[in-house]
């Protein structure tokens, strides 16, 4: 998928997130999660890491050489990426307490994503 498509999508998806309530944690997670993965594809592309018919859709499906090679060139994104999706099975599919608080920390490693893609050259 081109970068115009990955932030087009990351931006519908975020538009929706913001209608979520803290009691939709379980959303917010998942829009987090769908919305990071968009922009880390994104900020991939734009660095010429990944082409644009390579698309990353978890970092947990990965080869442990293609997750090494995408962290030599910003380990930082996949590792943010990684970090949401280690949330999602314990909070969207189990049944932990404290839901909207892990929901916000999802959020704001979205957030940090989205800053990496957009000073990689996709602003």
């Amino acid at each position: 998928m081109k970068v115009e498509k990955h932030k087009e999508k990351a931006l519908r998806i975020e538009r929706s997130l913001a209608k979520c309530v803290a009691s939709d944690y379980e959303i917010r997670i998942e829009a987090a999660m769908l919305a990071a993965t968009h922009w880390t594809n994104l900020a991939y592309h734009a660095m010429r890491v990944t082409p644009d018919n390579v698309d990353i859709l978890h970092s947990y499906m990965l080869t442990i050489n293609e997750f090494r090679r995408l962290s030599a060139a910003n380990e930082r994104l996949i590792a943010l990426l990684a970090e949401i999706e280690d949330l999602r099975p314990i909070y969207v599919r189990g049944d932990l307490p404290g839901g909207a608080a892990i929901a916000d920390r999802a959020v704001a490693l979205l957030a940090e994503i989205r800053t990496i893609a957009l000073a990689a050259g996709a602003g």
